[in-house]
This record gives structure tokens, sequence and C-alpha cells, in this order.
């Protein structure tokens, strides 16, 4: 029997193509795994877990490793509320549909 994972599938496609984008940024770079792992402050396995698309690394981590590769600016669009279209019509439908103008007094005699 397969074990089951507790990730929904969108998520673990998000992750491994995370960990593919990660290792062809590193290569191209032509840096080795344990020369990223150091320079990031944390373990080649660590890094090769990331890359492999293993989920457990903590966004510090994630974020350290891009900002070493010099891709952090990529990030600025990650849950970003401008793209968020259903919550842009939840807080539509909240809204109210009429709206009260204050009658301002006119004191200028």
């Amino acid at each position: 029997m397969a074990k089951a994972t507790p990730y929904p599938l969108d998520v673990q496609v998000a992750l491994q193509r995370l960990g593919e984008n990660v290792r062809v940024a590193r290569v191209r770079r032509r840096m080795s795994q344990e020369v990223l792992a150091q320079a990031c402050g944390i373990s080649r396995k660590t890094l090769y877990s990331l890359e492999s698309g293993a989920p457990g690394a903590t966004t510090a981590t994630v974020f350290t490793v891009l900002w070493k590769l010099g891709l952090l600016g990529t990030t600025q669009a990650l849950a970003d509320p401008d793209t968020d279209e259903h919550g842009k019509i939840l807080e539509a439908a909240q809204r109210p549909t009429r709206v009260r103008h204050s009658v301002a007094l006119d004191h200028d005699f």
C-alpha cells in the first residue's frame, strides 16, 4: 500500500518545480551544493532536500538560498494581494451597496 502524503498534489508539484529551479540556478552559476549550502549556513543535505522538492525546508532557508543566488526579487509576487482575484471578489461582496453621504452644514452666514 502506497504511503499517503499530507500535501495536496498541487503543493507537491510546486515544491518539485521550486527545487528544480533552484538546482538550475545553482548549476548555471557553477556552484556545487557544498559551496552554496555553506554560503547559506545550511547543510548540503538540506540543500539537496530543497532541490529534490522535499517538504520541510523553512521559508527562511528557501529565501536565504534565493538571496544567495540573486533571485530573492522573484519572490515579490508571492501572495501579492493585487493578484488575488478571489479575495477581491469576496471583499467587493462585503461592501455596502449604498453609501450615505453626511450632510455638511454650511455655517457660512
